[in-house]
């Protein structure tokens, strides 16, 4: 980062845009390399500007009478005669928004004076730091946006660290492994929220240990939250909610842990990510909902219409932003529902090619990404997703969810009825039935786990209606008066599991899985397989 600044500093560029909400972080790091004769060659003098206060120069902590009004501060860059950065914070105000009109006196001014900037005697650089990226058209191609990252670990260890040693009145009981553990988890958050959290952690109870890691990822929590395009999930779910499914819950399983330390020794990559496609109701979204107790990792679930953005740039500065703070975070793993849904823009010309860009930046990000996030994406309608997002590379793995097999509803019933049936009275009934599940299973050929929960659901509201206990013929006639999507949406699924039959894994093991009356197609590619059938 440091190389890439100062090659941009000695390159000229005249405008260099920094997102961030961290002005204090950002000025330190512009000084350091900006004083730097190795990093410059030419060392500048920094200056800072703010609307309320106008210029102000770092060195001599001087300001700079009647610079408070935007052109009259660029006309004094203009004639600056010395090498300098010029840092002004909350610039974007003048290039507009969805209610405020740009003031194009200012952009225009702003344009006036890029050939000083470019080709003048002395080297002069203008910073817009701000915590939005607003860029007018017209800047497009003169602004030049430069990442900077939120604090590392040592950065963070160093502020946990001073924290400390300044409050010895707070006690530590923190091991160096637990220091470790700690800023870990407050990875993803400004060095001021750090500290934040640290402080309330400190005043809490006199002192900072282990145990103050709760604190720390509520904060994380918060700030995800305020991004207002990742949302942070909390679930409960565990592998055993999830009915069948073992091929998909096996590979999850073998790739726990796979990018700790131990990991290392076996030379083991950090999965990248799998693509669950399929009958809709299957247990897709349940399955990523659960991966977050499996792995014991936050989930953060990106919601694609939220990115899009009204403003130029605004759309490819969320996804840059929210891909930012799921690494910030990570190891995470990143939920995307219906993924196909998100993409429906590409291919047209209604919104001037932002959804392309938006998913070239996915892709970019997807294949090069060394930030151990793992991304689990669900599709219902593959015909959706662009042949790119599928290929080799992107995701580890492609696995087709199929119709539940007939042992795969016998265990999605035992799990609704246990997780409903905890009063002895209403479960009087039933519980003297042998071999429930697998009759009920036997009677839902083609039902999905979505239906099988509804049949659940509907036996206990009559039985409630009646006030009385459950009874089987309650379940009985609730699943011969549901009409399935299998029947509904035959067609369909018929097409899915064609396309799954050569292009993606079965998350259903082959043990078990019995033939399907009807065929894929002409060529009687038998409608069973639902996938490459590899058990892992």
């Amino acid at each position: 980062m440091a190389y890439k600044l100062s090659s941009l500093l000695k390159a000229r560029f005249p405008l260099i845009y920094i997102s961030t909400f961290e002005e204090d972080r950002v000025l330190k790091y512009i000084k350091k390399i900006a004083s730097d004769e190795k990093a410059v060659k030419y060392p500048r003098e920094i200056y800072t500007w703010t609307q309320s206060a106008g210029l102000y120069n770092n060195a001599t902590s001087r300001g700079i009478s009647d610079t408070t009004c935007p052109c009259k501060l660029l006309e004094y860059i203009r004639k600056y005669d010395k090498d300098a950065v010029f840092i002004l914070y909350d610039f974007h105000v003048n290039f507009g928004s969805k209610t405020r009109t740009p003031d194009f006196n200012v952009i225009r001014k702003l344009r006036d004076i890029l050939p000083e900037l470019k080709l003048g005697s002395a080297r002069k650089t203008i910073f817009l730091v701000s915590p939005q990226l607003v860029i007018p058209e017209s800047l497009q191609k003169e602004i030049t946006v430069f990442d900077f990252p939120l604090p590392t670990l040592q950065e963070i260890k160093a502020k946990l660290n001073a924290m400390i040693n300044q409050n010895p009145q707070v006690q530590s009981s923190l091991t160096e492994e637990e220091i470790d553990k700690l800023c870990k988890a407050a990875l993803g958050l400004t060095l001021q929220e750090a500290e934040s959290a640290f402080a309330l952690a400190m005043v809490n109870d006199g002192r900072i240990d282990i145990k103050d890691l709760s604190i720390v990822m509520e904060e994380k929590i918060q700030v995800i939250k305020k991004t207002g395009i990742l949302e942070f999930i909390k679930s409960d779910y565990s592998i055993d909610d999830i009915g069948g499914l073992d091929n998909l819950k096996s590979w999850l399983l073998k790739r726990n842990n796979s990018w700790s330390e131990r990991a290392k020794k076996y030379c083991i990559p950090a999965p990248k990510g799998v693509l669950v496609t399929g009958v809709p109701g299957c247990g897709k979204s349940l399955t990523a909902k659960a991966m977050s107790k499996i792995w014991q990792l936050p989930l953060l679930k990106l919601d694609f219409g939220k990115v899009f953005s009204g403003l130029v740039g605004s759309s490819e500065e969320n996804m840059r932003r929210a891909l930012a703070t799921a690494e910030a975070v990570a190891p995470s793993i990143l939920w995307i529902d219906e993924i196909e849904k998100g993409l429906s823009g590409l291919g047209s010309n209604g919104d001037s090619g932002v959804s392309s860009r938006i998913f070239g930046q996915f892709l970019t990000w997807m294949q090069e990404k060394e930030s151990p996030v793992f991304v689990i994406a669900t599709a219902n309608n593959i015909n959706g997703l662009p042949p790119e997002l599928l290929r080799k590379g992107r995701f580890d793995e492609i696995f087709f969810v199929d119709l539940p097999t007939v042992e795969e509803r016998e265990q999605i019933f035992k799990l609704h009825l246990a997780k409903r049936l905890k009063d002895k009275e209403i479960s009087s009934e039933i519980d003297k039935i042998p071999n429930l599940c697998s009759e009920l299973a036997k009677m839902s050929e083609g039902f999905i786990g979505s239906e099988i929960e509804q049949v659940v659901v509907s036996s206990l509201c009559d039985a409630f209606f009646e006030n009385r206990a459950l009874k089987f013929e309650d379940l009985t006639k609730n699943i011969q008066t549901t009409v399935p999507l299998s029947m509904t949406q035959r067609e369909q699924i018929l097409a899915l599991r064609a396309w799954a039959n050569v292009r993606a894994v079965s998350a259903t093991k082959t043990s078990g899985r019995k033939a399907y009356k009807s065929e894929i197609d002409a060529e009687n590619i038998s409608a069973s397989r639902g996938g490459r059938q590899l058990d892992f």
